[in-house]
């Protein structure tokens, strides 16, 4: 195996390219688009499983599973959500020799094929609120340039659907799940975010509103971190999901849908990551400490012996290298590539002197540690570890934001591979017209807490209504 070859800040796409194979995380298929995920990203993305999880539980949310192929009949009936996803659809029109009499879409997000069964669960106020999410994946096949985790054919997800009787309580929900999707990346990732709501053009199709978080990755690409949107009637009219209240009325539910990808396991890569390999966050490291016996002499099965007493008495997740056919030395620049957290080194000197030598991934910095202050030192570095990892990406995130006051210093700043942070009138003809004039800025999201709006829009010169942040994105 050979170290990082490209330097992450000169060529981030070939720094990219080698730390996701080199790091083990994937492997390429024979089909474009659609990735291999090992065992190494999979253990990522169980963390994530398991965490939110429990957080769904706590809001009486339950896990489901619907088919993978939804016929065509369904998957037209909300007309904004077919015409915002026709492009992407991958259809199977065949089953062996045989024509299928109806083409089935293989899902690309599941509302049409769930929101059809809500009708028959929910017949009454007493039915409500329903409440489902399901871990699978899905297929999106628009675009020609996929980059693993990023933007890819295929990705595994969580989807929420929920259904209320009550419009506040959905739009309550859909702004928790933003809440807790922040606390992912922030708590788990050590990503922080900017949160807000999406413009009308690039609202989920379908929805009302689109709430998002985003963020800023090294290459000067923002990217969409997580979503959830409020659907408010639209998919229970469409499809007949109503209700009868305590009044014997009949009502139409309000509903929710949110999803977060494997794609966060590819921003939290290439945000931490540097010119040697990933860097992983303690919470989400499949293995937090790596020791490294130093195996020469007459002392070798005594070391060996010593790293699995450290082992047994380290509350983490730790492993012991004892492959004797390779050099310490390669074994230091392996997992460093893999971005263990911590690093135990234990040679001959180091057991005569009862102590190990610690070595953090995110600083490098090397310490000793005697035997009896292991475990404690542990927890304390992987603690530290995880908010200084956080502390770094928020002031690259923050020094990645500049104020614009004039369209000039707009374009200056995208130049600059910034996010710009304008007053804008918000409307969608503005918003083409700034795609079309900067080669493809788009508005990310427009903040849920604004300041007071001082000036016109930052493009067309009309009333601002909002402020808003733009950039380039994936």
């Amino acid at each position: 195996m050979s170290g990082i070859t490209a330097k992450k800040e000169k060529d981030f796409s070939e720094w990219y390219t080698q730390v996701i194979q080199k790091a083990e995380l994937i492997e390429y298929s024979q089909v474009s688009g659609c990735i291999i995920l090992r065992p190494y990203s999979y253990e990522i993305w169980e963390k994530i499983q398991e965490f939110f999880n429990k957080e769904i539980k706590k809001m009486g949310i339950k896990n489901t599973y619907f088919p993978l192929l939804i016929p065509e009949s369904l998957f037209k009936k909300e007309k904004e959500h077919v015409k915002g996803f026709t492009p992407e659809v991958a259809w199977v029109t065949q089953a062996g020799n045989t024509k299928l009499n109806e083409k089935l879409a293989i899902r690309p997000t599941s509302e049409t094929i769930m929101y059809d069964t809500y009708k028959k669960w929910i017949r009454s106020y007493k039915d409500l609120p329903l409440k489902l999410n399901q871990w699978c994946n899905v297929i999106r096949w628009e675009f020609e340039h996929p980059v693993p985790f990023l933007r890819t054919r295929e990705f595994l997800w969580q989807e929420g659907h929920t259904a209320f009787a009550k419009k506040q309580e959905a739009e309550e929900e859909a702004l928790q799940i933003l809440n807790l999707y922040t606390r992912v990346y922030q708590d788990l990732y050590a990503i922080p975010v900017l949160q807000g709501k999406k413009s009308e053009k690039e609202k989920f199709a379908g929805a009302v509103y689109t709430l998002s978080i985003e963020t800023m990755l090294p290459n000067g690409k923002a990217i969409q971190c997580a979503t959830s949107h409020f659907l408010g009637q639209n998919f229970s009219k469409a499809f007949d999901i109503s209700f009868l209240d305590e009044n014997n009325k009949n009502e139409y539910v309000y509903q929710n849908s949110w999803g977060l990808t494997t794609r966060s396991i590819g921003i939290m890569l290439a945000i931490h990551g540097d010119d040697k390999g990933l860097i992983l966050p303690p919470k989400i490291a499949p293995i937090q400490v790596i020791i490294i016996p130093i195996l020469f002499g007459k002392n070798k099965e005594k070391i060996l012996k010593k790293c699995k007493e450290i082992k047994k008495s380290i509350k983490s997740l730790v492993e012991i290298d004892e492959n004797e056919n390779y050099t310490p030395g390669w074994k230091f620049n392996y997992w460093e590539l893999k971005g263990v957290p911590i690093r135990l080194e234990l040679g001959p000197k180091d057991l005569e002197k009862k102590q190990v030598v610690l070595v953090r991934r995110d600083t490098n910095k090397k310490e000793t540690v005697k035997f009896a202050d292991i475990n404690k030192k542990i927890q304390l570095t992987l603690e530290d570890i995880q908010k200084n990892l956080l502390k770094k990406a928020e002031l690259s995130l923050k020094s990645s934001i500049k104020g614009v006051k004039n369209f000039e210093e707009f374009k200056k700043a995208i130049k600059e591979k910034k996010i710009v942070y304008a007053p804008w009138c918000s409307s969608t003809d503005c918003e083409e017209g700034i795609k079309h004039k900067t080669e493809g800025v788009k508005s990310l999201t427009i903040p849920l807490k604004q300041e007071k709006i001082k000036g016109k829009c930052i493009h067309c010169n009309k009333e601002a209504q909002v402020y808003a942040y733009f950039g380039k994105s994936y």
